[in-house]
Parts: structure tokens; C-alpha cells; sequence
């Protein structure tokens, strides 16, 4: 299996990016970001604003790929600044949309159903800097709903995509992602 790293985790209790992007950059409390997180099969992460949100339940886990992120400044690779929930370094995540994923800290793998893209929004421009809407276009992260409880840390983490038409268990049969990308 193809090893990843989680380089931020998020937890907000509370939607923080609310009015408009002209009016600038709300408060983004550092606390958010925490190391290790729980997860709920169809209910989202213990403490986070979509936990089992009926309308979020599947999209209640935000992933993001650190390589998406433009490059230079003032651009900065931070789920403070995207509100996304996980930061990935290894994986083009935006290309697992309708695929089913894990990611496995040592304590077991946590299952994901890789739902939908998470489209960048005007706030972007606003949070990391001039042109990220457009620059992250393609590469905003994906929205998921879990599949499995369990615990993601930041740290490194294996990686794996089920292959279409494998049912859950611990058998099923799981490809490598970065065989086709490039990724590792």
C-alpha cells in the first residue's frame, strides 16, 4: 500500500468563512487544528460543524492534496485558510471522486466514500490570496462521507482505493493511487 502523509487535520465547531469576502479575513482561531481527530461512519468528525448534519452527512470530511495549493507567495498550504478538514501530502485526492478510499494511521483504516469535488469559492481569494479560486479550480479537495469509525493523526498514513464493485471487508480488494498519477 502506497504510504501518504497527514499534514493538518480540522476541527471547527463553527462555520467561520460567513458573510462576504470583501468585508476580509474573519478570525481563524489556531485551535482548530488539532493532531488527531475521531471519525463516525456517516456522521463526520467528533466536534466539527457538519457532524451529523443531515444535509452534510455526505459531505461531512473535507480532503485536500498540499500539491493543489499554488505556488509562491502569499500563498500557504493551511486548512485554517481553506476549511477543508484534511490536508494530504502523496495523493491526487480531486481524482477519487465517485471512488471508495482509506486512510490507515496505525489504528486501523478509516473508510471513505469520496462523494463529490469541493469546489473552490470566491472566500479563497480572500483566505490565501489574489487568483486561489481560479488556481485551485480542478484541485479544491473532494467532500466525503465515512464509511467506518476511527482515528486519523497527523503523521504518515497508508493510502488506498477500492476497485469498483468490491464490497467493504478487510479482503476487498484495494489498487495502488499513485500507480497512475505519479503521487506518492
Amino acid at each position: 500500500m502506497p504510504r501518504v502523509e497527514i499534514l493538518q487535520l480540522l476541527v471547527s465547531p463553527v462555520h467561520r468563512l460567513a458573510g462576504r469576502p470583501g468585508d476580509g479575513t474573519p478570525e481563524l482561531p489556531s485551535g482548530e487544528l488539532v493532531t488527531a481527530v475521531q471519525v463516525r461512519a456517516g456522521l463526520g468528525l467528533v466536534g466539527d460543524r457538519y457532524f451529523n448534519q443531515p444535509a452534510h452527512r455526505n459531505a461531512s470530511i473535507t480532503l485536500m492534496a498540499v500539491e493543489r495549493f499554488p505556488q509562491g507567495e502569499p500563498y500557504a498550504a493551511d486548512l485554517l485558510r481553506t476549511r477543508r478538514n484534511v490536508l494530504l501530502r502523496g495523493v491526487d485526492i480531486d481524482a477519487c471522486v465517485g471512488a471508495t478510499v482509506f486512510l490507515d494511521c496505525g489504528a486501523g483504516p478509516v473508510e471513505l466514500a469520496v462523494r463529490s469535488a469541493a469546489r473552490p469559492c470566491a472566500w479563497m481569494d480572500t483566505t490565501l490570496g489574489p487568483g486561489a479560486q481560479r488556481a485551485l479550480r480542478g484541485g479544491g479537495g473532494v467532500r466525503c462521507r465515512p464509511l467506518t469509525d476511527g482515528t486519523l493523526t497527523v503523521g504518515p498514513a497508508l493510502f488506498g482505493v477500492r476497485e469498483p464493485g468490491r464490497a467493504a471487508a478487510p479482503d476487498a480488494a484495494w489498487r495502488d493511487p499513485g500507480a497512475a498519477t505519479g503521487m506518492r
